[in-house]
């Protein structure tokens, strides 16, 4: 709800919110009246009744003191005393929106709300209880109401439980970061339109009819936690805030991987925010850090299996520039600014292509992106296989932390003070913060979400300086974190950067000496169980069961049968939510969303095919191309798919995919996808120099670097194995299950690197023939004139790639 000037709808330096409102009807019309938070200014608005075909809202621009309102009600009641006068229908705190199925419209209203946290003052609310009213009061649109159909759409949209997991503020911005919201005073329509509030379309009508948002609330769905912490004696309130995005949303298997638009499934911001907790009236100190989480931006997909609890992965459409990936990583651009920091947690080795398949087709499609990018705007990506370092729970959370390091070193974090003056019925913005003029002269923030560059030039005359005050500081660019699912793995990430961040946030607000915080703190446990909290609820809203937890248990020395108890459990209730509740619920998110509009004449909604095959809108449902499906073959062997219209690869096309790529030996796998992806038991490193540009590279030593043509690589796709001590190749079994299921050898693995292949087509995959050379006729001295000594002897006799010289035999 944004602040409007109660006396003409404008924008004004002492803002008022309405709060409380009551709803009263007659035959013809409802009258709700606001009132804002003293219960001393009220305004009215009148809704028709008797007009089935539109919404009609009127609003009387006069504000009124509590007694006018009154005697303006007393004889709205004497004029329709005929009909049955004026009567009270049901207090409440704000209107989510309006709907219209096949009848008339209806009215979804908050009766009940409870506080769950506050912000600088301004306050966050949860929903405890919403009401449906039924506007028209037409015999016609009677009539309609209670037919099948329209109970039905009923029942569906009121499925979308709107008391778990929505949250609202009166005051304070919720759908925007804490650092957009102190760089740009954004008030009204324009909060409504942006990708976190899910009833922007349920308010569109009223929005648009009245030019205010006075009468609605902008609901935000996701997760808020917020909970108290002592640090080094003094109380601070951390705040973990999950928006989940309401473009292409919906369930795990409905919604997979990217749009044409560039919209992922699952696109989550997480901001984290710690504040001092001091009495009213006294300067605060604040800071905040965003990251991000969303589907591996990819035409892909996963069909809902009843027999098979993990679906074959389907890359579903061919997109050879990658368009739909651009778009994405340009919006993410917009809305964080640079640098773009992708960490890719999937599969890297597998005896069944599945995740294997996204991460090679990923890392391409950041191959070709940062073709056309700028050095210093090119996207930094980042491969590491959690899976395979999970034994040990600690070890994977202090890697983690290692790349968190590196990511808040080239991002950094938002941190000012907020003066004692910033009043909570006014929202925040550079006027709260205490300033010295020497850091404000232009200060570079984060971008709106239409690219708009959000330059902040604060004079000298809003506060007098003082030695005493911190420069603020401001987070540039952002971490994208993905699994498959964004769920399990991506939680136990988003932990690890997120304490990480606390470190740097409690040293800038002076609480710590140290930017580290020890993962066996209180701290550090008081925090991972707000991070648990937090995947949970994503995960259930997603993925149908709470997170699989399972390095979380073990870090806290959880009994193990206990823990794999739990995790079959948590598997079993996700298989049963997506095989059996999905489709309804993806309906009923689409309903709620506007993305299907019901239609006289028209199919229904539960009429029509999977989520997948139909876009549906106000026009009906609409099949997408056809074409695009025809030309997909699935293997019924692999999961892999075949490309009707490829032709095989040529030996240099392929090698030179695979180097391009960094992904320069196949082995998991005989079979070849579609657009030429192979599996690799190794991928060539870069340093972390080159990796994050003037970072100092501490882990790396100057042999683990990527090769194009036997020279230094300078592309920014790579493996971040490199920080694992297990050194360069895949854990012992997991490294022989891919040679067993490849059946490569190491004398043939050399084959692969100089020699020709070709892929050809069937119905079980795309075979890999390798040329009529054997083994034995690569000799390494074919092979010194392009790789090093030591990488030759590696790929010939499988040992480890490490500085030292070896002779050939």
């Amino acid at each position: 709800m944004a602040a409007e000037n109660c006396s003409d709808g404008g924008q004004d330096p002492n803002p008022c919110y309405l709060q409380k409102f009551r709803l009263y009807e007659t035959r013809s019309n409802f009258y709700m009246v606001g009132r804002d938070k003293s219960g001393t200014l009220c305004r009215i608005l009148k809704i028709d009744r008797l007009d089935p075909s539109e919404l009609t809202v009127l609003e009387d621009s006069t504000t009124y003191p509590e007694i006018e309102c009154y005697d303006l009600l007393r004889r709205i009641h004497e004029g329709n005393r005929s009909t049955g006068g004026l009567k009270f229908v049901t207090a409440c705190y704000g209107i989510i929106g309006f709907v219209k199925f096949l009848g008339p419209h209806y009215m979804l209203l908050i009766t009940k709300r409870r506080k769950i946290g506050a912000i600088c003052g301004h306050t966050i609310y949860a929903i405890s209880k919403t009401q449906m009213i039924t506007i028209g009061n037409s015999p016609v649109q009677s009539n309609m109401a209670y037919s099948k159909n329209e109970k039905r759409y009923k029942k569906l949209l009121c499925s979308v439980d709107l008391t778990k997991d929505f949250f609202f503020s009166y005051s304070y911005n919720v759908m925007h970061s804490l650092q957009r919201n102190l760089c740009k005073n954004e008030t009204g329509l324009l909060n409504y339109e942006t990708m976190f509030v899910w009833n922007e379309f349920l308010t569109r009508g009223i929005r648009n009819n009245l030019k205010n948002t006075l009468w609605t609330v902008a609901l935000v769905y996701g997760f808020f936690k917020q909970v108290e912490l002592s640090v080094s004696g003094r109380d601070v309130k951390l705040t973990l805030i999950a928006r989940r995005s309401r473009h292409y949303a919906g369930t795990r298997y409905l919604k997979r991987g990217v749009n044409e638009k560039g919209r992922v499934a699952n696109d989550v911001e997480t901001e984290q925010i710690v504040f001092e907790d001091v009495p009213e009236g006294c300067p605060t100190q604040i800071s905040s850090v965003v990251q991000n989480r969303g589907s591996i931006p990819l035409f892909w997909s996963q069909e809902t299996s009843r027999l098979n609890l993990k679906p074959d992965i389907i890359l579903s459409k061919k997109d050879p520039t990658y368009e739909a990936t651009k778009l994405h990583f340009e919006n993410l651009a917009r809305r964080y600014g640079n640098p773009i920091i992708i960490l890719n947690l999937i599969k890297r080795c597998e005896k069944k292509p599945r995740e294997t398949i996204l991460r090679s087709e990923f890392a391409n499609a950041i191959r070709y992106i940062n073709k056309s990018l700028t050095k210093e705007n090119r996207l930094r990506f980042l491969h590491w296989d959690i899976n395979r370092h999970s034994r040990k729970a600690t070890n994977v959370l202090e890697l983690l932390g290692r790349v968190a390091d590196y990511a808040l070193n080239l991002t950094g974090i938002f941190y000012c003070q907020v003066t004692p003056n910033c009043r909570p019925e006014g929202l925040l913005d550079l006027t709260c913060v205490l300033q010295n003029d020497e850091h404000f002269a232009q200060i570079p923030c984060d971008k709106s979400d239409d690219g708009e560059k959000l330059d902040i030039d604060v004079g000298s005359d809003n506060q007098s300086s003082t030695e005493n005050v911190k420069p603020p500081m401001f987070q540039t660019g952002v971490l994208r974190t993905n699994c498959i699912d964004c769920l399990d793995r991506t939680n136990v990430a988003q932990y690890a950067y997120g304490l990480m961040a606390l470190g740097r946030q409690l040293h800038a607000m002076g609480f710590t000496e140290s930017q580290t915080i020890d993962q066996s703190s209180p701290l550090a446990e008081d925090l991972m169980g707000v991070y648990e909290k937090m995947g949970d609820t994503l995960a259930l809203q997603y993925g149908g069961s709470a997170a699989h937890n399972k390095i979380f248990c073990q870090r806290r020395g959880q009994w193990q049968a206990a823990t794999q108890s739990q995790e079959l459990f948590r598997t079993l209730q996700r298989y049963y939510s997506n095989a059996y509740m999905d489709a309804e619920k993806q309906s009923a998110i689409n309903l709620f969303l506007g993305h299907f509009q019901p239609q006289q004449g028209k199919p229904a909604l539960w009429e029509l095919d999977s989520d997948q095959h139909y876009s549906v809108g106000r026009h009906g449902p609409n099949l997408l191309n056809e074409d695009a499906r025809t030309s997909i073959k699935r293997s019924m062997s692999d999961g892999n798919i075949l490309c009707g219209t490829d032709s095989p690869m040529s030996a240099s096309n392929v090698r030179q995919e695979s180097e391009n790529r960094g992904e320069a030996i196949s082995e998991s796998t005989h079979e070849m996808p579609a657009y030429g992806i192979s599996y690799s038991r190794f991928t060539p490193r870069m340093s972390c120099r080159q990796l994050f540009g003037e970072i100092e590279d501490q882990f790396l030593g100057s042999n683990r670097i990527c090769y194009e043509n036997g020279d230094e690589c300078n592309c920014t796709n790579f493996d971040m194995d490199w920080l694992s001590s297990s050194g360069n190749s895949c854990d012992d079994d997991a490294y022989d299950s891919c040679r067993s299921a490849a059946g490569l050898s190491s004398e043939n693995i050399g084959v692969e690197l100089k020699t020709g292949m070709t892929t050809s087509p069937s119905e079980s995959g795309s075979n890999i023939k390798v040329g009529e050379r054997s083994a034995s006729e690569v000799t390494c001295d074919g092979l010194m004139d392009e790789y090093s000594e030591s990488f030759v002897n590696w790929v010939t006799h499988g040992d480890l790639l490490i500085p030292v010289k070896f002779t050939c035999q």
